[in-house]
């Protein structure tokens, strides 16, 4: 196995990993406010996650920034319980969403995420010099793993409302609420 693909696949596995569910969460959650006729501006989001998060990423693993692990893993339920609420308050709205807003809070929590993300990296680059390639790899295996996510919940969303004929309105309003009430739980528990 090469390099980059062993890095590749941490990262994939990283974010697709059940047991990393707050981040899966996160994807749900920023899909939630938005129809399926907004597929574009959800790519956008997602790439301005991706910034985000490729920034704190690869400056955690250059030790350039350095926040307590508690407290990165603190925000990041309170990333999910803020998108959340924006989307619940949001829905009836849809007209007047500010995509801009949207692609800030993205870039935003993305920076979030990425502390999130740098903890195992860093815990697995040890003390090596090569930072680059791995840091690379692994950041492209996320963001496999986050296209791969969101194709899941495009199909479950597609299923829900074309087959079983539940609303736009309900379907995204049930992402929302249950993605606020799942983060509500972790943020409690992480205090």
């Amino acid at each position: 196995m090469t390099d980059f693909t062993l890095w590749f696949t941490e990262g994939l596995w990283h974010i697709a990993d059940i047991k990393a569910y707050d981040h899966i969460l996160f994807l749900i959650v920023l899909f939630g406010g938005f129809e399926l006729r907004d597929w574009k501006k959800i790519l956008w989001l997602i790439t301005a996650f991706t910034i985000g998060h490729s920034i704190t990423l690869a400056f955690s693993v250059m030790s350039i920034v350095r926040i307590k692990t508690d407290l990165v893993e603190l925000l990041i339920p309170c990333t999910i319980l803020a998108t959340a609420i924006y989307n619940i308050i949001m829905l009836k709205n849809h007209a007047q969403r500010n995509i801009v807003l949207n692609f800030i809070m993205a870039l935003f929590f993305g920076l979030i995420h990425g502390l999130g993300f740098s903890v195992l990296l860093r815990s697995m680059l040890g003390k090596t010099q090569q930072m680059a390639g791995p840091l690379f790899s692994f950041n492209l295996g996320i963001e496999a793993g986050q296209l791969l996510i969101i194709a899941i919940i495009f199909l479950i969303t597609l299923f829900f409302n074309k087959l079983l004929r539940v609303s736009s309105y309900r379907w995204r309003f049930f992402l929302s609420a249950a993605a606020f009430g799942i983060a509500l739980i972790m943020t409690l528990e992480r205090l």
